[in-house]
């Protein structure tokens, strides 16, 4: 049996549950919600695990009030609760019959049905928090199952996919995930969608990862149309399994780039979708700088705040910054580099003072930081979660 990985937002659910009676655990299939909520119950004395999947569990709740209500005293944690969105208007009569915090974890995989009933239902009775596949900080202690910074970029965070030392074993996962997710778990979630035109789509936006989104020649070579594109990359980022990154707003006299930045949230999943099964491989294929750059960003995001504003800036002209972060009176900027001997180019500079920004960091698979101008610093990935974590 596999050590416990203690993940970040760990002291978060406990916190969240010491406020609010119920705590919704959010993220995409097998990132690691079941193994975080099973280590989180273990502390809360009494408790009930329901795996809603499971048909045996469903049926404990075909009155969903009278079986919840004879567990009254235990945490009780809901898995998979998408598939029967109905529950939260139970939950909202508990609750408002007994207002103790720490009542009831909620764990989905996310859908649109499943946000909008526990909005619409319980409303100031819940807190949600995200739960993504593996990152940097929390497998820095894993030395002796991951070897380096370049097999988690190359296999990606989910823990079948990381954690197995063999390659082929963690390719195969990935592939089986994406076909699962295409025939099943699209249509669980309650989206009636071709599975090989979201996988054509899907595919599309791993080999244009990272890039402007181009909505008419996406739709033109689905053959559908620009609207119904825009729905299903909501839906895949609803999903999790993008991320679509804004453009940088601001009252500037420059002509700046509008549409959003698309990535594939996971690296693991975009390798197996573009077929990379080797770091040799993945070094020699065109996606290797852009991948890079979703890697770190995916960790970045994941790992700071969301008081964060995140964004990226490109004019018209080409100057351009891979991420703006903004909060209170800070901007800083970063730079992707997959490279040990990183360069920018002139429009990096040249956006450094459009945008006057004060601190900036090129972030690069380097052993250690160094400074190359003031206040600008190529730094390993680490350091700069670290350094946004530590600032006030």
């Amino acid at each position: 049996m596999q050590a416990y990985i203690k993940r970040i937002i760990d002291s978060h659910v406990k916190k969240a549950l010491s406020f609010f009676p119920a705590v919704a655990i959010l993220g995409p299939r097998q990132c690691g919600k079941s193994t975080l909520a099973h280590k989180i119950i273990e502390e809360f004395g009494p408790s009930i695990f329901l795996d809603l999947e499971r048909e045996s569990d469903l049926r404990k709740l075909t009155d969903p009030d009278l079986f919840l209500s004879a567990h009254s005293g235990k945490l009780i944690c809901l898995d998979e609760v998408q598939r029967k969105p109905e529950l939260f208007s139970t939950l909202r009569v508990l609750i408002d019959e007994d207002r103790r915090n720490g009542r009831f974890l909620i764990l989905g995989s996310a859908s649109r049905e499943l946000l909008k009933q526990s909005s619409e239902s319980l409303a100031g009775r819940i807190c949600y928090l995200e739960l993504t596949p593996f990152l940097i900080p929390e497998l820095e202690k894993q030395k002796s199952r991951i070897s380096d910074i370049f097999e988690l970029l190359l296999k990606g965070g989910f823990p079948e996919s990381i954690l197995p030392c063999e390659k082929e074993k963690s390719m195969l996962w990935r592939e089986n995930f994406i076909r699962t997710f295409l025939e099943r778990d699209i249509h669980l979630f309650g989206f009636n969608i071709s599975p090989t035109t979201m996988h054509k789509l899907w595919t599309m936006l791993a080999h244009t990862h990272g890039q402007t989104a181009n909505y008419s020649k996406l739709a033109s070579s689905l053959g559908i149309t620009s609207p119904t594109v825009k729905s299903y990359i909501e839906i895949l980022a609803e999903t999790y399994m993008i991320r679509v990154l804004p453009p940088f707003e601001a009252n500037l006299k420059k002509r700046l780039i509008k549409a959003p930045k698309v990535y594939i949230r996971d690296s693991g999943i975009l390798h197996a979708l573009l077929e990379i099964e080797t770091m040799d491989n993945l070094i020699g294929h065109p996606v290797f700088g852009m991948s890079w750059e979703g890697f770190c960003i995916e960790n970045i995001l994941s790992s700071i705040s969301d008081k964060w504003k995140a964004s990226f800036y490109r004019t018209s002209s080409g100057n351009e910054l891979d991420l703006v972060l903004e909060k209170g009176k800070h901007r800083i900027a970063l730079e992707f580099k997959a490279s040990k001997a990183p360069i920018v180019t002139k429009g990096f500079w040249i956006s450094l003072d459009e945008l006057q920004i004060t601190q900036s960091f090129i972030v690069a698979p380097v052993d250690s930081a160094y400074p190359i101008k003031e206040n600008v610093q190529v730094s390993p990935i680490k350091n700069t979660i670290k350094f946004l974590n530590d600032l006030q």
